[in-house]
């Protein structure tokens, strides 16, 4: 009889510490998830009139933004930064393309930069941050040309494609350093610290679909670019680590579109494309193409 209890109290022990042994390996896969959140910098040396601006996201949050105008008759083109950073990082892109001929919108995405917290931060939650750029710019009185273009870094290129498959108002997108699927990046991160996939990484996945509403493959680029109306220019480095450009070969083979426009440079990364030569005439090429 004692012998009976000591065995059921051993094997609960087993469990509780097995289970405590998942919950902490749990809740650090999704604290390493969580986005950073690195300090906004104005960017008080651009050499140009930049208007801070606020306008409502899809929920109802306050969305920041770097506004520069530049003529009334000129298209906009709307910055979304990578993971983790923020409108302020966007200045080198608004530097070298303040002098051709556009508007330009740098956003911060919620819970980055000056925008409002909303909780933990997701590819769509990013989309919908540009379909409010969107809608605020094509507000804005001062504007006779409605032509918006987009130019996305990392998730905010995956995130570009995405709105841009729903939403026809966008014309032009530039993706730099782009992933096809999210999931593919976030399982690669997880296996390079060998955590198996069953039943860490399987629940995590489960764990995140069910906090935004959606599978990960129904909002994955990769499987929504071929809707796109717009035209398309991916940029990737080939020696990308943390997007590897095999994603970026994905993306222009789903888009199944004869005109889109790839250009992988050789020996850039996923943070240093904007470096190489030819860069900046490259997309502004793309963006006066008709």
């Amino acid at each position: 009889m004692y012998a009976f209890i000591f065995d059921a109290m051993l094997i609960v022990y087993v469990l509780l510490v097995l289970f405590l042994l998942f919950l902490v390996l749990f809740v650090l896969i999704v604290v390493n998830f969580k986005n950073p959140v690195l300090k906004y910098t104005p960017p008080d040396d651009a050499g140009f009139d930049v208007k801070e601006v606020w306008f409502p996201a899809s929920n109802g949050k306050k969305l920041h933004g770097l506004y520069v105008f530049q003529h009334q008759d000129a298209p906009t083109v709307i910055f979304v930064h990578g993971w983790g950073k923020n409108a302020g990082t966007m200045t080198v892109y608004l530097k070298n393309l303040c002098c051709r001929g556009y508007n330009m919108l740098a956003i911060d995405a919620r819970s980055h930069g000056l925008s409002d917290a909303d909780g933990y931060s997701s590819m769509l939650k990013f989309a919908e941050d540009i379909v409010s750029a969107v809608d605020f710019i094509l507000s804005l009185p001062e504007l006779i040309n409605k032509d918006i273009y987009l130019l996305g870094l990392s998730i905010g290129g995956g995130a570009s494609l995405y709105a841009a498959s729903h939403d026809n108002r966008i014309k032009k997108v530039v993706t730099v350093g782009a992933f096809a699927n999210p999931a593919d990046i976030m399982k690669r991160e997880i296996k390079a610290r060998h955590i198996p996939y069953f039943p860490f990484i399987f629940l995590f996945f489960k764990l995140v679909e069910l906090y935004i509403g959606a599978k990960l493959d129904d909002i994955a680029p990769v499987n929504n670019i071929f809707k796109s109306k717009a035209k398309i220019f991916i940029i990737h480095g080939k020696k990308d680590r943390v997007v590897p450009f095999e994603q970026a070969e994905k993306l222009k083979k789903a888009a199944g579109k004869a005109d889109i426009k790839m250009w992988g440079i050789e020996n850039r990364g996923h943070s240093n494309c904007h470096l190489e030569r030819g860069f900046w005439d490259k997309i502004d090429d793309f963006y006066k193409e008709r």
